[in-house]
C-alpha cells in the first residue's frame, strides 16, 4: 500500500498537468483562429465588394444592361469594319468608276447624236462639275485626319478622361473602338471612307454625301428612258437572237439606273439625316447623348440647351467655313480645302449675339 501511493499521486499529476496543458492550447487556438479571422475580414469584404462593383453601381440603367450585353457584338463589327475597311474603299471607287464607263462608252455617244447642243453642253458641264466635286471630296474625305486630342500634358480644358486611352478628352470629344483613339468633335467612323469622320473631315464627307446623291439623281433622271426602252427592248431581242452588242448595251443602262436610283434613295436618306443635324448643331454622337440629357431635365421640370447649337443659319455658315458672299460660291459649290473654325479643343468661338455672322 505504501508503495503504490506515490504512483497513484504520480499519475493524478500528470493527468492534472495534462489536463491543463490541453485547455491552454484548446485556448491559443481559439486566440489563434480569432486572429486569423480577423485578419481575413478585411480582404474578404474588399473582395465582396469588388464583386458587387462589377454587378452595380449608382449609374446603372437599362441602356447600360444593353450595352453590356451587345459589347460582344459591337466588338465583332469593330473587328470586321476594321478588316474591311479597304475593301469598302474599293467598291465605292469600283462602282463609280463602272458608271462612269457606261457613261462615258454608251451614253455619251448616243446623246451626241440625237441631243441638241443646249443639251449637250449642259449635260456636260453638269455632268463634269458634279464628277469633280465628288472625286474631290471623297478623296479629302479619305485622307484628311479627323482630328486628335494631344497626348502630352496641356493647359487646354477636358470634360472627362477616357477610360481606354486615359488621356483627357476635350468638348465633343469621343473615342473611336475602331481607330483606337480618341476623336475631336467625333460623328462616326465611316466603313466607306474608311476613316472617323471628325472636326476636320466632317465637311468633306457631307459634300460627298450631298454630291453623290446629286449625281445618282441626275442619272435616275436623265437616264429614265434610256431603262424604260432597255428593259423592253431586253425581253423582246430575247426571244429574236439579237446581236451581242445590244444586249450588253441595254443590260449597261439597266444595271446602271438601278445602281444610280438605289444609292440616290439610301445616301439621300442619310444626307437629309446629317442635315438636319448640321441645322441644330450636334453630330451623330451627340444627338443621342442630347436626347438623354433632354428626357433628363425634362423629368426635373427643366429645358435642356445644346450649348454649340449658334442657330441654323449660323450652324451653316460656321460648318461650310463661310464668312463672305463670296464664300457661298469658292467655298460650296467649287472645290476647297479651307480648314473649318477652331481647333476642334476649345468651342467659345463666337460671342453670344443674334447674327454672329453678317453674311
Amino acid at each position: 500500500m505504501c508503495n503504490s501511493l506515490p504512483s497513484v499521486i504520480r499519475m493524478r499529476l500528470c493527468s492534472s498537468v495534462i489536463h491543463l496543458l490541453m485547455r491552454c492550447l484548446r485556448g491559443c487556438s481559439r486566440q489563434t483562429r480569432g486572429h486569423m479571422l480577423g485578419r481575413l475580414r478585411e480582404p474578404l469584404s474588399y473582395i465582396s465588394l469588388i464583386m458587387q462593383s462589377l454587378c452595380y453601381n449608382s449609374l446603372t440603367n437599362s441602356d447600360v444592361v444593353t450595352d453590356s450585353l451587345f459589347e460582344p457584338v459591337f466588338w465583332m463589327v469593330d473587328i470586321l469594319t476594321r478588316w474591311f475597311g479597304k475593301v469598302f474603299v474599293f467598291l465605292v471607287v469600283t462602282l463609280t468608276s463602272s458608271v462612269l464607263l457606261i457613261a462615258y462608252v454608251s451614253i455619251l455617244p448616243l446623246a451626241l447624236r440625237t441631243y441638241s447642243i443646249g443639251w449637250i453642253a449642259w449635260h456636260v458641264c453638269y455632268g463634269h462639275w458634279n464628277l469633280v466635286m465628288i472625286v474631290f471630296h471623297y478623296y479629302k474625305a479619305t485622307r484628311t485626319s479627323p482630328g486628335y486630342p494631344p497626348k502630352m500634358k496641356n493647359d487646354i480644358s477636358f470634360v472627362s478622361v477616357c477610360k481606354k486611352c486615359v488621356i483627357p478628352k476635350p468638348p465633343r470629344t469621343h473615342h473611336c473602338g475602331i481607330c483606337r483613339t480618341c476623336v475631336l468633335k467625333m460623328d462616326h467612323h465611316c466603313p466607306w471612307l474608311n476613316n472617323c469622320v471628325g472636326h476636320f473631315n466632317h465637311r468633306y464627307f457631307f459634300f460627298f454625301c450631298l454630291y453623290m446623291t446629286l449625281g445618282c439623281l441626275y442619272c435616275s433622271i436623265s437616264g429614265r428612258n434610256l431603262f424604260i426602252d432597255a428593259y423592253n427592248a431586253i425581253d423582246v431581242r430575247l426571244s429574236t437572237f439579237s446581236m451581242f452588242h445590244d444586249r450588253m448595251f441595254h443590260k449597261s443602262i439597266i444595271y446602271m439606273w438601278v445602281l444610280t436610283s438605289t444609292v440616290a434613295v439610301a445616301l439621300g436618306g442619310l444626307t437629309a439625316w446629317h442635315a438636319i443635324l448640321i441645322s441644330r448643331g450636334e453630330t451623330s454622337i451627340e444627338r443621342h447623348i442630347n436626347s438623354k440629357e433632354a428626357k433628363r431635365m425634362k423629368k426635373r421640370g427643366k429645358v435642356y440647351k445644346n450649348p454649340f447649337n449658334y442657330g441654323k443659319v449660323n450652324n451653316w455658315k460656321m460648318f461650310f467655313g463661310v464668312e463672305k458672299r463670296s464664300h457661298w460660291l469658292t467655298r460650296v459649290l467649287l472645290p476647297s480645302g479651307h480648314v473649318p473654325y477652331g481647333d476642334g479643343l476649345t468651342w467659345d468661338i463666337y460671342p453670344l449675339k443674334k447674327d454672329m455672322i453678317p453674311v
